[in-house]
C-alpha cells in the first residue's frame, strides 16, 4: 500500500480558507447579512459591526452594576421606602430627559449627543457612585446614591431619541429582526459571563467596599464601549418631508397621539404594562436578599441563567419575528410573562428560582425583540425622536408611580403579596394589548429592538 503524504502548501491553504470562512461567519454575524437597501454609504457595514462591540463591551460595564443597585444600598442599611423612592426617582429623572433629549436629536449631529450623554456623563458617575460610600456616612450615602443614580438615568435618556434615530438609519428594515438578534446575543454573553464573575468580586470584597469595586470596574469598562461608539460614522439624515416646529404643550402632545392611533395604542397598554411590572420590580431584588437569603454570587448566577435563556431566545423569537410578526410575538410572550412572578412568589429557595429565571430570560427576549420593532416601525419616520420620547415618558412615568405605588404596598402587605399584584397587572395589560394593538405585515416585521428588560 502507497502512503499518501500530505502537502504543506495545501494543508495551509486550506487552513486559510477555513479561517477565512470563519471571519466571514463572525462578520456576518456582528454586522449582519449582506444589506439589501444597498445603502450608498460605504461605513455602513463597518458601522454596524461597531453598534455590535459597543453592545458587546456597554453591558459588560452594566453586569456590574444593573443587578447589583439595590442590593449595594441594601448594604448600606436602605429600607423599603427607600428603595422604592430610588426606582421612582430614577424613572422620573429618565422621564425628565426624553424630551429635550428628542429636541437636541432634532437640531444637532445624533452621534455627538448619544456620545457625550449616555457615553460620557453616565459613565462618569459610575465612578462617583464607587467612591460615595468613602465620603458620606451611611444614612448620608444612601441619599446621595439615589440621586446619582437619578441623574445617570436622566443623563442616558438625554441621549436615548438621538441614539434609536441613529440606530434605524445604521440598520436597515430588512435585516434588524436578524441583526438585533446577533447583537442581544452578544449582550446575553457579556451578561452570562461577567455578571457571576460581578458578584464573586463584590463578595469577596466584603460587603460596602466590594460594590465600591464593581462600580468602579463598571465605569472603566463603559468608557471602553464609549471609546467604540465614538468611532462610528454617522450616516446622512433620511431625506423625509420635516414638520413645522410648534411650540410644546398639551395641545400639541395630543395632536401628535390622534395622528397615529396605533402608536397610540401602543403607548397607553405599554403604560400599564410598565406600572404592572414597576409595582413590584424594584422589590425582587429585597425579596431575593431578605426573604429568601441569596449571596452577591447567587445573584450574579441568577442574572447569568437569565442571560442564557435570552441568548437562546434572541434566535427562536428572531425568526419567529421576521416569520409571523412583532405584534404575534408580543401577544405570545405577554401572556407567558406573568407567570414569572407568580412563580417567584412560589420559590421556597433561591435555588428554586434557576429555572424561572432562564424562562424569564427566554420570554423577555422575544417581548423586547418586538416592542422596540414596533416603536421604530409605529412612530413617524419625520418625527421618531420626538415620537420615541413620548413613548419613553409614558413608559418612565407608569415606572415613576409603580415604585411609590409599590412601596405603600410592601409595607402594608410585605412583598410576596405584591407579586400577586405584578401578575395580574401584567396579565390585564397584555389582554389589552391583545385586543387592542394591531401591525400590518410592513410595519409588525424586520425590525427589533436592541434592550432586554431587567424586570423579572
Amino acid at each position: 500500500m502507497q502512503l499518501r503524504h500530505l502537502n504543506p502548501a495545501a494543508a495551509w491553504l486550506a487552513a486559510r480558507v477555513e479561517l477565512a470562512r470563519v471571519r466571514y461567519g463572525a462578520d456576518e454575524f456582528m454586522a449582519g447579512p449582506p444589506d439589501p437597501e444597498a445603502y450608498a454609504d460605504p461605513a455602513a457595514h463597518g458601522n454596524r459591526r461597531l453598534l455590535w462591540l459597543d453592545g458587546l463591551v456597554s453591558n459588560i460595564s452594566e453586569s456590574f452594576v444593573t443587578s447589583f443597585i439595590y442590593p449595594f444600598v441594601m448594604a448600606l442599611g436602605a429600607t423599603n421606602g427607600q428603595i422604592g423612592a430610588m426606582s421612582a426617582l430614577t424613572n422620573l429623572g429618565a422621564a425628565l430627559g426624553l424630551m429635550p433629549g428628542a429636541r437636541l436629536a432634532e437640531r444637532c449631529n445624533r452621534k455627538p449627543v448619544a456620545v457625550l450623554t449616555g457615553g460620557v456623563a453616565a459613565r462618569l458617575l459610575l465612578l462617583v457612585l464607587a467612591i460615595l460610600p468613602l465620603l458620606l456616612k451611611p444614612s448620608a450615602a444612601i441619599y446621595a446614591i439615589i440621586a446619582v443614580v437619578a441623574l445617570r438615568s436622566m443623563a442616558g435618556q438625554l441621549g436615548y431619541p438621538a441614539w434609536s434615530a441613529l440606530v434605524a438609519d445604521l440598520v436597515p428594515r430588512a435585516i434588524r429582526g436578524r441583526y438585533f438578534s446577533a447583537r442581544n446575543i452578544g449582550l446575553a454573553i457579556a451578561a452570562l459571563l461577567f455578571t457571576p464573575l460581578a458578584g464573586r468580586i463584590i463578595e469577596l470584597g466584603g460587603g460596602v467596599p466590594g460594590y465600591q469595586v464593581a462600580m468602579g470596574i463598571a465605569g472603566l469598562v463603559g468608557f471602553g464601549a464609549t471609546a467604540i461608539f465614538a468611532r462610528i460614522k454617522e450616516p446622512p439624515r433620511p431625506l423625509v418631508a420635516e414638520a413645522p416646529a410648534e411650540k410644546a404643550g398639551p395641545g400639541r402632545l395630543l395632536t401628535l397621539l390622534r395622528s397615529a392611533p396605533r402608536f397610540t395604542a401602543f403607548t397607553g397598554v405599554a403604560f400599564i404594562w410598565n406600572l404592572a411590572l414597576m409595582i413590584a420590580g424594584p422589590f425582587f431584588s429585597v425579596y431575593l436578599v431578605r426573604d429568601l437569603g441569596a449571596s452577591p454570587t447567587l445573584i450574579g448566577i441568577l442574572a447569568a441563567v437569565n442571560s442564557l435563556g435570552n441568548m437562546m431566545g434572541q434566535r427562536v423569537w428572531g425568526r419567529l419575528n421576521d416569520r409571523r410578526g412583532a405584534a404575534w410575538v408580543m401577544r405570545v410572550t405577554g401572556l407567558a410573562i406573568p407567570a414569572v412572578p407568580l412563580a417567584w412568589s412560589l420559590a421556597p429557595g433561591p435555588w428554586w428560582l434557576l429555572p424561572v429565571e432562564w424562562l424569564s430570560g427566554f420570554l423577555w427576549a422575544g417581548y423586547g425583540l418586538a416592542s422596540f420593532n414596533l416603536l421604530l416601525s409605529l412612530a413617524p419616520e419625520a418625527q421618531r425622536p420626538r415620537f420615541t420620547a413620548i413613548y419613553q415618558m409614558s413608559v418612565f412615568g407608569s415606572a415613576f408611580v409603580g415604585p411609590l405605588l409599590g412601596s405603600v404596598l410592601a409595607n402594608a402587605l410585605t412583598i410576596r403579596p405584591l407579586l400577586w399584584i405584578s401578575t395580574a397587572g401584567r396579565l390585564i395589560a397584555s389582554l389589552l394589548f391583545l385586543f387592542t394593538v394591531r401591525a400590518d405585515t410592513e410595519s409588525g416585521r424586520s425590525v427589533a429592538v436592541v434592550t432586554n428588560p431587567k424586570s423579572a
